[in-house]
């Protein structure tokens, strides 16, 4: 009995978790308040405290699920490329349209990036992680990875592809959205190269 009901909790905190995940891209973390991520997740307030010691402790857990998904969809595009083309199918993805348009469900960095030095350092410390993780899986498909020079081309790799996703995304200009893509996707293709 104390199994199914440790399973059950473990269930639900686990909802939780994803409804926060999802209103911190929505919303930011400063939006995101703990009675609307449990109406998302389908529980009322008075739980929440059965689960979490604290609105920050949430909100560490939303940023690493976030943080984690983003890292895992980069993954799945990597395996299911070859070794050749990874690294550009990758930066497809993350600049395409649909990535722009995807702020609830696609990357964390980019909908919270800015919102991060005001955070609780457990919230900084779980995006910090997963931005990592980013930056490692880059520079694990480039073609010059093992060199001196493969970890600050992934660096400069994540940092484009993150701010020009930050700004294609701000602009109410779809034409100037699409061409900063486009302008990061060439200037990307040719310094892999």
């Amino acid at each position: 009995m104390k199994r199914a009901a440790s399973r059950s909790k473990e269930a639900t905190h686990d909802r939780i978790v994803e409804a926060a995940a999802c209103a911190i891209r929505r919303s930011g973390y400063d939006g995101t308040g703990v009675a609307d991520v449990m109406k998302d997740a389908g529980l009322t307030h008075g739980g929440f405290y059965a689960h979490f010691p604290s609105r920050e402790a949430m909100l560490a857990e939303a940023a690493d699920r976030a943080g984690g998904e983003s890292v895992a969809m980069m993954e799945r595009i990597a395996a299911t490329s070859s070794p050749r083309r990874a690294l550009r199918a990758m930066m497809q993805t993350y600049l395409s349209k649909a990535h722009v348009e995807g702020v609830e469900t696609w990357c964390a960095t980019a909908a919270l990036g800015s919102e991060m030095p005001r955070q609780a350092p457990d919230v900084r410390r779980a995006a910090t992680r997963r931005i990592k993780e980013m930056i490692d899986l880059i520079a694990r498909q480039s073609p010059d990875w093992g060199q001196p020079d493969a970890h600050e081309r992934a660096l400069v790799t994540v940092a484009t592809m993150l701010g020009t996703l930050v700004l294609a995304r701000a602009v109410d200009d779809s034409r100037l959205s699409d061409a900063l893509r486009k302008a990061a996707l060439k200037h990307l293709a040719l310094t892999q190269n």
